[in-house]
């Protein structure tokens, strides 16, 4: 992600949190700030060996709870991929797609998608206004099978 996405993404964090009467303290802004640079694909473990090359007083709960309210907030989603713990992903405005190995727990993500007319023949049938999807498909990468 270059700088200028990854500001753009920062202050959109900030802007949800805001809303919703959160502040992006210090070490949420450094939690966000791996997980943006990591592209979101990552375990809570994982961003805490990221988060502590950056700051080492950043606790493990703290990392844990901003995930959950990140989750909450919409911005972030939990993955479960095999047995395995969750990776994280972030969640773009619009529409995110993964192919997801059931051997390896390899994400590959992918842009093409075909979904907008059924979006809308959702939104028409159910009233509903569509602001973005996640689609995830499983089953084994090219190493694996």
């Amino acid at each position: 992600m270059n700088t200028n996405s990854l500001d753009t993404r920062l202050e959109d964090i900030q802007t949800a949190l805001k809303q919703k009467g959160y502040r992006l303290t210090s070490s949420r802004q450094t939690i966000v700030e791996a997980l943006l640079t990591c592209g979101g694909h990552i375990t809570a473990d994982g961003l805490l060996e990221v988060v502590h090359e950056i700051d080492q007083t950043v606790g493990r709960m703290t990392v844990y709870r901003t995930l959950e309210l990140l989750s909450e907030l919409g911005l972030i989603r939990p993955v479960y991929q095999g047995t395995g713990a969750a990776h994280y992903i972030l969640l773009d405005r619009g529409h995110h797609h993964h192919l997801i190995c059931s051997g390896c727990d390899a994400v590959i993500e992918f842009e093409e998608c075909g979904l907008q007319e059924m979006g809308q023949l959702l939104a028409e049938r159910f009233n509903f206004m569509v602001e973005g999807h996640l689609v995830e498909f499983y089953g084994r990468c090219q190493n694996c099978q």
